[in-house]
């Protein structure tokens, strides 16, 4: 190589390194203000630019109140980003004839059931990936909530779920369907979702602190802690996701994301390896199933949603766990990739996320951080109102219409299963035979209706009732949830009375 040759490539060299060095700058300072401005406890940042690292960094604290700086290896629950893991590794099987994408679900968990026979025997493992079988979005979540069940008992009762639109005809995001999805890997190759994700992504990616589960967290450091901020930043402790981990069950860093958005942006190659095979992102960033039109239409993809960003396809997925959101996206003619994990469930993430992928775009990006925090607001304050609406249509000094003794007793669900009713001393429990994780005292509050008043910080609800029924004859028959959320879905447990 000529002299005049090498200095040309050195001097291109220096002035793309002082552009992301100008950019890493910009985020940065981005990144603070956000902190400020949402008022949350710490977050982390990953930037790839042309496969190069350009931030990857931590801000705020691991732990409301304490001084723990969060970096780029904190993990923090990546929550549903977990489906792009499966959703390669289905499709990773199907490019290797291990599996057909296109084949019934049926061909390889005979027990799987839907709403209907015909969608029972029709639907395929593709269909598990997008979000198009008929469910309502988070429809049947409070199954696996939780819970004790394994993700097969979790699957079985998918059957007692109502349809909420024609088949392939609607969308729904559907976390059992993923579930669903983690049992066909295991019945193909006879290792769980999380072993096969673990041998053939995790470890060849050197993503090395990354976890399939919450269970070695309490014996690891770096490790964020999860918070309430609806109304502060209320440190809550890990939940367990095993029984759905195939739809959220990951925990990993901004630098270990960081080397799945590369391979992934990559066609499947890293440091010189082949990670999986090409053709995969083909299949798995192939819009499925349109959500939006228009100039910038949304569809699923499988495992992500595919967004058009004026002609630039995005590719993207969120999470939310209890006490942590996530935001991963990727514009492959780009070759750009951001992802932000957060120790918060606020729009943060997206916000960030959006800010610096708009950047790259040339997008505007005036008052983004007012704008979000703006609908961060918005949000928090019809949360209030639906809590208020509540508390403000409780007819007070009223009193049961029923005995004490007369609801007391098992009650039943087709879904959800046995819900016991039973005194304890003075108190009044509510005991689910599945989710202990739930059980509650109960306090009356109006005629027979009584709130269920949870010894422990639940993120996705603080407020809900229970209501006794009663026949023709006064007769106690079941009980019926009015929990106010937008994930958790209560309402879709009616409980019968179990008469001996």
């Amino acid at each position: 190589m000529s002299l005049q040759r090498y200095l040309s490539i050195l001097v291109c060299c220096l002035f793309i390194n002082s552009i992301f060095a100008q950019d890493a700058a910009d985020f940065r300072r981005a990144a603070q203000e956000a902190l400020a401005a949402f008022d949350v406890p710490g977050f982390s940042v990953g930037v790839i630019k042309d496969g190069e690292i350009i931030l990857a960094e931590g801000f705020g604290t691991r732990t409301q109140g304490r001084k723990e700086s969060v970096d780029e290896h904190t993990l923090f629950a990546v929550a549903s980003n977990t489906k792009a893991f499966v959703a390669t590794a289905i499709t990773h099987l199907h490019q290797e004839g291990k599996l057909d994408l296109d084949a019934p679900v049926q061909q390889y968990l005979p027990y799987f059931q839907l709403y209907d026979d015909y969608v029972s025997k029709h639907t395929t493992v593709r269909d598990l990936l997008c979000h198009r079988v008929g469910l309502g979005t988070f429809s049947g979540d409070v199954v696996w909530f939780k819970s004790e069940l394994e993700p097969e008992q979790v699957i079985r009762q998918i059957r007692h779920l109502p349809q909420a639109y024609e088949f392939r005809a609607g969308y729904g995001y559907s976390n059992l369907m993923f579930i669903t999805a983690g049992e066909v890997i295991k019945a193909v190759t006879g290792k769980t979702w999380a072993q096969y994700v673990q041998e053939n992504y995790l470890t060849p990616l050197g993503m090395d602190r990354t976890q399939t589960t919450v269970n070695r967290l309490p014996k690891m450091t770096n490790v964020a802690t999860p918070h309430i901020t609806r109304n502060s930043n209320e440190p809550i402790p890990y939940v367990n996701w095993d029984n759905m981990g195939a739809a959220g069950g990951i925990v990993s860093s901004a630098h270990d994301m960081s080397r799945w958005m590369q391979t992934q942006l990559a066609n499947g190659q890293f440091g010189g390896e082949t990670i999986f095979p090409q053709g995969i992102t083909n299949q798995t960033w192939r819009p499925h199933n349109p959500l939006r039109g228009g100039s910038q239409p949304v569809s699923t993809g499988l495992g992500w949603f595919v967004q058009y960003l004026d002609g630039h396809q995005v590719i993207t997925h969120g999470g939310g766990y209890d006490g942590m959101y996530s935001r991963v996206k990727m514009v492959a003619d780009e070759d750009l990739g951001v992802v932000v994990l957060t120790n918060s469930m606020t729009g943060l993430s997206s916000a960030l996320a959006n800010y610096i992928v708009n950047t790259y775009l040339g997008r505007a990006t005036d008052g983004w951080l007012e704008q979000a925090v703006e609908n961060q607001e918005k949000d928090a304050a019809a949360w209030r109102e639906r809590r208020a609406g509540r508390r403000n249509a409780r007819v007070r000094d009223t009193q049961p219409t029923v005995e004490r003794s007369d609801i007391l007793g098992a009650y039943d669900d087709p879904l959800f299963g046995t819900i016991v009713v039973k005194e304890e001393g003075e108190d009044l429990w509510l005991r689910f035979q599945t989710a202990p994780l739930l059980d509650a005292p109960l306090r009356h509050w109006h005629y027979d209706t009584y709130r269920i008043d949870w010894p422990t910080p639940q993120a996705w609800f603080d407020f809900g009732t229970v209501q006794f029924t009663l026949d023709n004859n006064r007769k106690v028959t079941g009980i019926e949830f009015d929990v106010p959320n937008d994930d958790i879905f209560f309402h879709q447990i009616h409980a019968k009375r179990v008469v001996d």
